[in-house]
């Protein structure tokens, strides 16, 4: 069983969270519902962990294919539900940027990989219902 502390820092809202291995993360809330912004939104790491889980998975898949990649950046995009308690993530967008000497079909296999198969973030969100949908783009690096 995975076990992480949370202890309030500042204000009623600032908190930060360790995990078993002392890695701390700050969270808040918005500062026009009372927080300080002194970390992030809760539901923003939601929108983090899936891109780390995602690009975890696209890297470690190219790398096995052999696949040079130089770079990797990733953008993520969210809406969530409007008027409703919770509010959930309704879509979210997320765009693969792939630098490096890397087959486009492959790089397009490894992201579908992820958000299909191996990524827990991924199917945990569309689990509760969020669409997610993705673009892959391989961006050739010159020497």
């Amino acid at each position: 069983m995975v076990t992480i502390e949370l202890e309030r820092k500042k204000g009623d809202y600032g908190f930060e969270a360790k995990d078993e291995n002392g890695h701390i993360v700050r969270m808040d809330s918005n500062p026009a519902n009372g927080g300080w912004d002194f970390g992030v939104r809760p539901m923003q790491m939601l929108l983090m962990g899936l891109g780390g889980c995602s690009g975890i998975d696209v890297i470690s898949i190219l790398k096995k294919q052999r696949q040079e990649v130089k770079d990797y950046k990733m953008v993520v995009r969210g809406e969530r539900e409007q008027g409703k308690e919770p509010s959930l993530w309704k879509d979210i967008e997320v765009e693969f940027h792939i630098y490096g000497d890397v087959d486009k079909d492959k790089a397009e296999r490894a992201v579908e990989l992820s958000m299909n198969k191996y990524c827990s973030v991924a199917a945990t969100l569309m689990g509760a219902g969020t669409t997610i949908k993705s673009k892959t783009f391989v961006h050739p690096v010159h020497v």
